[in-house]
């Protein structure tokens, strides 16, 4: 399984939500690529980051950020957070991202993301975040009608490969991953699951691994200490 260390961003600083909500965020660190290179140095090969103004607004005021560390790093890098047009995925992948996360657009333009995944194939992701059962939007500020399963057989339908899926109800808080939210969509779906929000022991590692996952994301846990970064890499391959 593929760990992803993940950065958020918000005004150029790397940052952690509780819940996803704005109005709970703590700020980690002031350098942003100093902490993907981190990342590197304890054995990562990969990293997840959200832009969470883009998530909000649309607009890309971190990209010179994402840039910095991802030249820092040197690793494969995803990104979500706004990514609602052409010029914002072309935006990314010029400046070394590897993988563009659509979200609040594959919910609203499922057209769209047909034609970038057959433009783009497997640099196109999908995020699928789960709010009481819901499909969040715009930065888990609105909850659309869409279920995640709907939102699963739309995707797989159109081809996507990848889906970096949040339980928002356990983001942030340290209290465990929904383990079984997980591997029930990795045995319906061929579609490769990256597992986000509460990911925050080794045994949540070994569990998600064990049950064949593609990935999970680590946050909160390693900014607080609460995981090893090479501890953490090590489980995830065991």
């Amino acid at each position: 399984m593929i760990l992803f260390p993940a950065i958020d961003l918000y005004g150029g600083q790397a940052v952690r939500l509780l819940r996803g909500d704005y109005r709970r965020m703590t700020v980690y660190s002031d350098r942003p690529a100093e902490v993907a290179l981190a990342f590197a140095k304890a054995g990562a090969t990969h990293m997840h980051m959200v832009d969470l103004e883009g998530a909000k607004t649309g607009e890309r005021k971190n990209l010179s950020t994402v840039r910095e560390a991802v030249s820092a790093s040197g690793l494969f890098t995803e990104i979500g957070g706004g990514i609602r047009d052409e010029a914002a995925i072309e935006a990314y992948l010029s400046v070394g991202v590897s993988r563009v996360i659509l979200g609040t657009a594959a919910v609203e333009n499922p057209s769209f993301v047909e034609e970038m995944v057959k433009k783009y194939g497997e640099a196109i992701a999908v995020g699928i975040d789960i709010l009481d059962g819901a499909v969040a939007v715009r930065g888990w500020t609105e909850k659309s009608s869409l279920t995640c399963d709907e939102l699963f057989s739309r995707i797989e339908k159109i081809g996507v490969k990848t889906a970096i899926c949040t339980d928002i109800s356990k983001d942030g808080a340290l209290s465990g991953t929904n383990r079984e939210l997980y591997r029930t969509l990795s045995k319906k779906y061929r579609v490769n699951v990256v597992a986000s929000g509460g990911v925050s022991s080794l045994s949540d590692i070994r569990a998600l691994s064990g049950m064949g996952l593609y990935g999970a994301i680590v946050g909160k846990a390693y900014y607080t200490g609460a995981l090893d970064l090479r501890e953490a890499l090590k489980a995830a391959k065991a």
